[in-house]
């Protein structure tokens, strides 16, 4: 059994979250015991929920927020079970693992969709998306991954949102690596509801998940969730009426998201930190181009959040990888059929620039220079 790392041995988390986390947000772990069922807690719950509707300009008067317990799937199935329409279909995109996987949910939640399966590596065929449209008008929904993690493609939101909004189909967005740091543009892509997490873009740690969805959508008929703990209906009316929630909030990990909350607004925001992780991707990248490693995707159809790179021929990824972790560096496999092919560097959470410093250095002492 391998030792826990200590302080001392920080490590640098370049996996697409968890995400190393500052000290403030680390402190805030420790600021107590509270009971979920009293009101102090009721209290930071109603103010994380106010708080996520203020992180991307516009939403925070059409939309309102719910917090749950689990990881960011969690959200994107709740988003799902609860407002993907029973008696008429929702249009699943898939060009990666999450996008196939918002398929299985809405198969296991016995919803009717419709699904367009693209290769891993291919850009959304928005061409593809209309004719589907136009030739079944019982498609009242999309739904659709932001950043698609696969490969660390940013998919072209822009363009489907405004064909959402021009034809009357609501968007429902798995935004989970995205929400705090891509661009949303909620009225312009007709966003119905999107699903996210604290420990990605907001830096927070990992165990709660959120899922933003527009006041209407809340007012509206409710459809059958299939799922009891999955119900997001439930989730809105006891945490919008009195804060509670109808189960058990990780209370520490509340208390390091609104931290983590607080800590984003004082950095500048979303854009802010897309800026920043656009510059942590450009140094890296350039290191690795020296060392003759290639990106998966061209670096234009990438996220700012996370990019892909082709293994060098004469490294696996299990090498790659155990020798930037001598290093204190954790980087992440490929999946699927990638797996054997690509290894993903992301570049969220609390790195300073002298750990990006030195991440250039091991790189290069790693995989060399190519003449």
């Amino acid at each position: 059994m391998q030792q826990r790392p200590t302080q001392s041995q920080r490590l640098i988390l370049l996996n697409p979250g968890p995400v190393t986390l500052t000290a403030r947000v680390r402190d805030a772990l420790s600021a107590g015991d509270w009971c979920h069922r009293e009101p102090e807690f009721a209290a930071l719950i109603r103010d994380i929920n106010q708080r996520l509707t203020q992180v991307h300009a516009g939403m925070a008067a059409d939309y309102a927020a719910v917090t749950l317990a689990g990881s960011g799937t969690s959200a994107v199935e709740a988003m799902l079970a609860s407002f993907a329409p029973d008696d008429s279909a929702t249009l699943v995109v898939a060009n990666g693992v999450y996008g196939e996987r918002m398929r299985r949910m809405l198969e296991t939640h016995k919803k009717p969709y419709r699904v367009i399966e693209q290769a891993w590596t291919a850009a959304v065929d928005v061409a593809a998306i209309e004719r589907c449209l136009e030739q079944d008008p019982g498609i009242t929904h999309l739904a659709i991954v932001h950043h698609e993690t696969t490969t660390g493609r940013l998919n072209d939101i822009a363009a489907v949102g405004k064909l959402c909004k021009t034809r009357g189909v609501t968007l429902l967005l798995d935004a989970v690596s995205s929400f705090g740091a891509e661009q949303i543009d909620a009225m312009g892509w007709n966003l119905g509801a999107l699903a996210a997490t604290a420990n990605k873009c907001l830096h927070g740690a990992p165990g709660l998940s959120f899922v933003l969805a527009r006041n209407a959508l809340w007012a509206g008929p409710a459809q059958q969730a299939g799922s009891v703990y999955l119900d997001l209906r439930a989730y809105h009316a006891a945490q919008h009426r009195d804060g509670y929630s109808p189960f058990t909030l990780p209370v520490q990990l509340a208390f390091a998201l609104h931290e983590a909350l607080l800590e984003h607004v004082e950095q500048g925001g979303a854009e802010a930190r897309r800026q920043l992780y656009q510059t942590r991707a450009r140094r890296i990248h350039a290191t690795l181009s020296r060392s003759g490693v290639s990106t998966l995707l061209h670096p234009d159809e990438y996220s700012s959040v996370l990019w892909s790179y082709e293994l060098p021929a004469n490294r696996s990824y299990a090498e790659l990888h155990d020798a930037l972790k001598a290093e204190g560096f954790i980087i992440y496999a490929g999946q699927g059929e990638l797996g054997r092919q690509i290894f993903r560097i992301a570049h969220m959470g609390d790195i300073q620039e002298a750990d990006l410093q030195r991440l250039c250095t091991v790189l290069t002492a790693t995989l060399g220079v190519q003449p």
